[in-house]
């Protein structure tokens, strides 16, 4: 496959990945027997030095140290119990603001048809109007012209008063012709003014349609503005309060240890803390590079690697599913969610043409492909695309790369499949649609 440059944006999603409560604890609790059998490795092979006795806690000092471990447990537990109830509400709203923005995507798309139908409605309703006034201007023509040639025209004097047997009979032509054509006139006329009225009935109901069209994708703009500021500060009160706990259980677990009266195993647990510290401002370090090489655009040869294709179908990308297909909390899920870094190669799941390739609402960015068996697949939430309306893709050739835009709460490809060929309705669970091709994500039944 022909290297592509990315036709969309390349600044990466904004999404955080969430930290698991608990895990400082072990690595302080795993540092403060390292630092034990350290002190008791070095005591026997090196002369000790001289160094403050540690301090001998009282009856009364050990206690309250046994109470403490005791209470900072249990707030631990209530703590942990808070994130996940948070993180849950961050899912559902996530959802339902999706939910919306495809609704307003198809909402849209009705607009369009009956706007449509209104352009044609206005046509036959001139196509109408210029045939009654054709008709009209037949009615007066022979009206016109029975007046000037005299009423004996329609009579069987006008016969009588023939002087020889050409004008006889050319005569009673005329007469035969005019009658035909009267009547012809007068027909054209009533079928005339009734396609008048009903292109003009058409039209009205056309432009009624497209009003209420208007309305409704109105409405759901609404609804996805408003489900997305809901997202936006629910988001920022869970990170707020994740940011909290965590401090926290730091809090906490580093009062167990100083009362637990090890001084050596503190002085470990600064080691540690520094090290972990550091290996974060490494982490946020590479990220950032990360970052700044993808706003840079793709090298001369991205976009340009090719999954595994079996019996005409690809995995449309790898990663570990974290959310399936179905409803809940009042809103369809449409398709599933495989997480995976950003930058993850994202595949086309069959050979077909890109119907759509851009902006999306609810998805941030989002490529549609038609199949050549029809089916439409979705993939949303990528970071860059590289692909066009219009091109043609093969089986496994990669279109996007996994990112976090739109509605997203952590990077992830949200895959759907559409089997009667609609871009934004008739969804189906993808996992049993990709199994029945040879292809197994895993997870959600599959």
């Amino acid at each position: 496959m022909s290297h592509r440059r990315p036709t969309g944006p390349v600044t990466p999603g904004t999404g955080s990945r969430r930290s698991v409560p608990g895990r400082p604890a072990r690595s302080l609790r795993a540092a403060l027997l390292g630092v034990v059998a350290g002190v008791a490795l070095i005591g026997s092979t090196v002369p000790a030095v001289a160094a403050p006795p540690p301090p001998n806690p009282t009856d009364s000092q050990l206690g309250a140290a046994r109470t403490t471990q005791q209470a900072a447990a249990t707030e631990v537990g209530r703590l942990s119990g808070l994130l996940a109830g948070a993180e849950a509400e961050l899912e559902r709203v996530g959802i339902q603001a999706e939910a919306a923005g495809v609704a307003y995507e198809a909402a849209l798309e009705a607009f369009q048809l009956a706007q449509a139908a209104a352009d044609q409605a206005a046509a036959e309703l001139q196509a109408a109007a210029e045939a009654v006034a054709a008709a009209e201007a037949r009615i007066a023509h022979f009206s016109r012209d029975t007046y000037m040639k005299g009423s004996a025209l329609a009579s069987s004097v006008a016969l009588l008063d023939s002087e020889g047997p050409g004008e006889l009979i050319q005569r009673a032509a005329i007469l035969d012709y005019v009658a035909e054509n009267q009547i012809d006139v007068l027909g054209a006329l009533e079928v005339a003014r009734a396609r008048q009225a009903n292109a003009d009935s058409q039209a009205r109901a056309a432009r009624d349609e497209s009003a209420s069209a208007e309305d409704a994708a109105q409405a759901a703009k609404r609804t996805a503005d408003s489900q997305l500021a809901v997202q936006q500060a629910s988001y920022q009160q869970v990170s707020a309060q994740k940011a909290q706990y965590e401090q926290q259980l730091q809090a906490a677990q580093i009062q167990l240890l100083q009362l637990q009266g090890a001084r050596n195993a503190y002085a470990q647990w600064e080691a540690q803390k520094r090290a972990e510290e550091a290996a974060a401002i490494a982490e946020a370090q590479r990220a950032a590079a990360a970052a700044a090489a993808a706003s840079r655009g793709p090298s001369s040869g991205g976009g340009g690697s090719v999954g595994q294709v079996i019996s005409g179908h690809a995995k449309p990308t790898s990663g570990r599913v974290s959310s399936c297909f179905g409803w809940r909390w009042g809103a369809l899920h449409g398709g599933v969610d495989i997480a995976a870094p950003i930058g993850t190669p994202v595949y086309a799941a069959s050979s077909g043409v890109v119907r759509r390739a851009g902006a999306a609402t609810g998805f941030g960015l989002a490529v549609y492909l038609e199949g050549d068996d029809g089916e439409v697949t979705v993939y949303g939430h990528v970071n860059r695309y590289f692909v066009s309306a219009g091109e043609r893709v093969s089986a496994g050739e990669q279109i996007a790369e996994v990112g976090n835009r739109g509605q997203s709460t952590g990077p992830h490809l949200h895959f759907e499949v559409h089997p009667g060929g609609a871009m934004h309705g008739g969804q189906v669970n993808p996992v049993p649609w990709l199994n029945a091709r040879g292809i197994y994500l895993g997870g959600c039944g599959g």
